[in-house]
């Protein structure tokens, strides 16, 4: 890609036309995303979490409200994200704001899991200090014993939408001369810029 595909695209679709270059070239999880939370004590945390979508209202992901990045996310809504594609040798970043995904939409991804994957979100208490693996397995059993038709989704499992303020895309260069360029929302628009490396 030259600089004039990058300075005229919207970075919305240089996004998804990389990301489905990365569903071709990666082995594992091209959409696993190191996401970045702070909350009251600045404290930066970061984890991987996967994508499970792109539109609009920005880049989606699920959690445990109760976990400590949905704690954080709750005192301070604000988040980054990184990827890095190691095969295509790029990576893209993304700084912005979080917004909750309607329940409804929560619900309908959340019952397009395996059983078993439900069962497991509905009894986490993600984070918190678990005695031992026998323990959580137990409460797996008895929650499928206690609902053997649909599993109904808790409270606290919800949808994230991570809405851009900036996408920056990095590809290597030779010499490590880098090519990175930095869009960040203007109003209903977004201006780009080129970054030294």
């Amino acid at each position: 890609m030259d600089e004039q595909e990058f300075t005229s695209a919207d970075p919305f679709t240089l996004f998804q036309e990389w990301m489905k270059e990365a569903e071709a070239s990666e082995p594992n999880d091209p959409n696993a995303v190191a996401l970045a939370t702070a909350g009251k004590d600045g404290m930066p945390s970061v984890r991987m979490v996967l994508l499970k979508g792109t539109s609009a209202s920005g880049f989606s992901f699920f959690t445990n409200d109760g976990s400590e990045k949905g704690l954080q996310l709750s005192a301070n809504p604000q988040a980054a994200m990184c990827f890095h594609w190691k095969s295509l040798r790029r990576q893209v970043r993304l700084e912005g704001t979080i917004k909750d995904m309607p329940g409804e939409d929560v619900d309908t991804y959340f019952h397009s899991r395996s059983r078993r994957s439900q069962l497991g979100a509905a009894v986490s208490a993600q984070s918190r200090p678990l005695e031992s693996r026998e323990l959580l397995e137990a409460q797996v059993r008895a929650f499928d014993e206690k609902h053997p038709g649909e599993v109904p989704r808790p409270e606290y499992w919800r949808g994230y939408f991570l809405y851009p303020l900036r996408m920056e895309f990095w590809k290597d260069g030779p010499d490590r001369l880098h090519d990175r360029f930095l869009f960040s929302r203007k109003d209903q628009g977004w201006s780009v810029q080129r970054l030294y490396p």
